[in-house]
């Protein structure tokens, strides 16, 4: 029997809040453990949580994004459940009442056809503290600096039918929240994971599947992966006959598999039920006009800018646009240098990014600035330096903090652009390898590449490449008349 996949994805997303989503306690990832919890956070008794307004913001943020539903009456519930690492008993969410709701987002799923993925909800909860099982030998340690960390889940339908999908889905998700400024999707830091649903069905049938939920998936790749492992799983065992079981499981990145974790809950097992220490949210309308006014560009709308205002390669346009830090470095950069922004653009993604790709780390780790960036396109473009030595130039700026015009002087890199100059090496050349010579005189263009390189060499790289071909092209023609 043929099979089709079906996937729901659940995001957990950590907002970019500064203080908690109850309580003051600060955010700020990498603290000493359990410094950063209040007796709100533990659940003492007779304190009272009380709601993160920027939380509420953030949320209505996204919701606006992706076309949803703004609730003007939406509550927090309690869902109760046991963990060592939630000291309250409970985690405080929202089930019935989502502030957004109704929402959806296109996601590509090949080079022409683009495919709507429904947003069931996106609510707001708490994060829950984190075990540790790696410090003690005999003993699990909990750290709870995360209990209390405002979250928005961000719940899909099971519109997703392949691990590619669903990846591309969570990278859509990913950059929309960095767009957004709402979160840092930092996911080495567990600021952006999620929960993986899938179930099989015969195909051609609309009834679905028994599902499996897979935990806390931190990266792009793993998610395909765990997807790919249980599909294959559950395919294996529905082929023999057998029912798949409706479970929680964990996706083991190392062994490339999920394994079994808990029987999966259903919702009356959390025994939800409104929180009597909060009150419900009010959103008023005016509220939501005003943060829509404050909504910034979004990539689709930035790709469409790029290829109108700079004429650009839609190619280049999305691939600068991808990625929010280095959208708003490009236009840094094109605010210095407006000559070319095609040239702009290909340095940053050839140059730059290529640097990025080596070091392995982001352009925010960059320490050149967008404005020595553009200095140095400039003399590329005014062509006192080549765009080799630029290269050479760009390795210095980035490891020291000279300047442009001081590393160009001090290194001696500034480029040859002297005619008369050029064509002396250009004769000296020519002289030097006659065999060559007659060899592109009699048809083997491809030999002037060979010359090239040669003036090149004699000129240690710093001859305008321009200026060397035009000459040498003119001077062979000359001893063709011959």
């Amino acid at each position: 029997m043929k099979w089709e996949t079906v996937i729901g994805l659940e995001i957990h997303v950590q907002l970019a809040c500064e203080s908690k989503i109850f309580s003051s306690s600060s955010t700020k990832y990498g603290m000493p453990q359990n410094t950063q919890a209040s007796l709100v956070d533990l659940g003492y008794p007779g304190v009272l949580p009380v709601l993160n307004h920027q939380a509420v913001v953030m949320a209505i943020k996204f919701g606006l994004a992706v076309d949803a539903e703004i609730a003007e009456k939406s509550i927090f519930a309690r869902k109760n459940y046991f963990y060592p690492d939630l000291p309250k008993g409970y985690q405080i969410s929202q089930y019935e009442l989502p502030i957004v709701f109704n929402g959806s987002i296109e996601i590509p799923i090949n080079d022409k056809s683009m495919k709507t993925i429904r947003i069931t909800r996106a609510h707001l909860e708490e994060d829950a503290g984190k075990s540790i099982h790696d410090k003690f030998d005999n003993a699990s340690a909990i750290d709870l600096n995360r209990a209390g960390t405002p979250l928005l889940e961000i719940v899909s339908e099971p519109d997703l039918s392949s691990s590619e999908e669903a990846s591309t889905y969570m990278q859509k998700i990913h950059q929309l929240v960095r767009y957004l400024k709402i979160s840092d999707g930092n996911m080495q830091e567990g600021s952006f994971r999620c929960d993986a649903n899938i179930s099989l069905r015969p195909l051609g049938s609309n009834v679905l599947g028994t599902r499996a939920e897979i935990k806390n998936i931190n990266s792009f790749k793993f998610v395909e992966k765990a997807i790919e492992f249980e599909v294959e799983r559950q395919k294996a065992i529905l082929d023999e006959g057998e029912s798949v079981t409706q479970e929680t499981r964990l996706y083991d990145s190392e062994k490339n598999e999920t394994r079994s974790m808990r029987s999966k809950e259903e919702a009356n097992d959390y025994r939800y039920f409104p929180d009597p220490d909060l009150l419900p949210i009010l959103v008023e309308k005016d509220l939501i006009k005003e943060i829509k006014k404050e909504l910034p560009e979004l990539f689709d709308q930035k790709v469409d800018r790029y290829i109108k205002q700079y004429s650009i390669r839609k190619v280049d346009a999305i691939e600068i646009a991808k990625n929010v830090d280095i959208a708003e470095f490009f236009e840094a950069l094109i605010h210095h240098f407006k000559e070319n922004y095609q040239q702009a653009a290909n340095w940053l993604l050839s140059e730059l990014m290529g640097y990025l790709n080596k070091e392995n780390i982001s352009i925010t780790d960059l320490t050149i600035t967008a404005d020595a960036s553009a200095e140095l396109l400039q003399k590329i473009h005014e062509n006192v330096v080549s765009t080799s030595m630029a290269k050479i130039i760009l390795k210095q700026l980035i490891e020291t903090n000279d300047s442009v015009d001081e590393i160009i002087e001090t290194q001696g890199l500034k480029q040859i652009s002297d005619s008369g100059q050029i064509e002396t090496i250009v004769m000296e050349v020519i002289e030097l390898f006659p065999d060559q010579r007659d060899q592109y005189l009699s048809g083997k263009e491809q030999v002037l590449g060979f010359l090239i390189g040669q003036v090149m060499k004699k000129t240690s790289g710093k001859a305008n490449p321009k200026m060397v071909n035009q000459i040498l092209l003119e001077k062979l023609k000359e001893n063709r008349r011959r």
